[in-house]
């Protein structure tokens, strides 16, 4: 399964990066995530509790990052065994681009399962994981960018200043 897509993130190319690689804001983007653990250079140890179809497991397993070009692109690689649910592994090539003021994000994702999974079929398995990537770049964004203002809120700076805050504390980065 290989699928592509772009999204414009309002934050620079650095603080997406920066977000990337911390552990804490893999666990929140990771759809089902218990626990991400460990550090870009040796690799994360991540816990996904997952429902595919009929199908709901524990996968425990390893999330490497790798081709690493500081701001600008980095490879996310994942492998995770669910027991007898089978496994799942797949990357993710993202790169970052400074536009409009913020960060186009593009990825191109190919994604594998085996075991008792594989057995539900190329439909169910493209959409679960179409569905997945996809919500872990919005994941992404909203960690990044913070939720969405409501037309009632007042239209003031205080909101960007403390996602802005929340996020240096998060990364360490400004």
């Amino acid at each position: 399964m290989q699928m592509s897509d772009t999204r414009q993130i309002a934050a620079s190319p650095a603080q997406v990066y920066a977000a990337l690689l911390t552990p804490e804001v893999l666990k929140a983007c990771v759809p089902g995530a218990q626990e991400v653990t460990g550090s870009p250079e040796e690799g994360f140890e991540a816990t996904v509790v997952q429902k595919v179809g009929p199908v709901k497991a524990t996968f425990k397993g390893m999330v490497q990052i790798s081709d690493m070009v500081e701001n600008q692109s980095l490879t996310i690689a994942g492998e995770g065994k669910g027991g007898a649910a089978g496994f799942a592994k797949g990357s993710a090539d993202v790169r970052m681009a400074e536009k409009d003021g913020g960060t186009e994000l593009s990825y191109d994702v190919d994604a594998k399962v085996g075991g008792k999974l594989a057995q539900l079929g190329s439909r169910i398995i493209d959409g679960f994981a179409k569905k997945m990537a996809d919500q872990f770049f919005e994941n992404l964004q909203t960690t990044i960018e913070g939720p969405a203002q409501s037309e009632d809120a007042p239209d003031d700076d205080a909101p960007v200043e403390e996602k802005r805050s929340w996020l240096k504390r998060l990364t360490g980065k400004e």
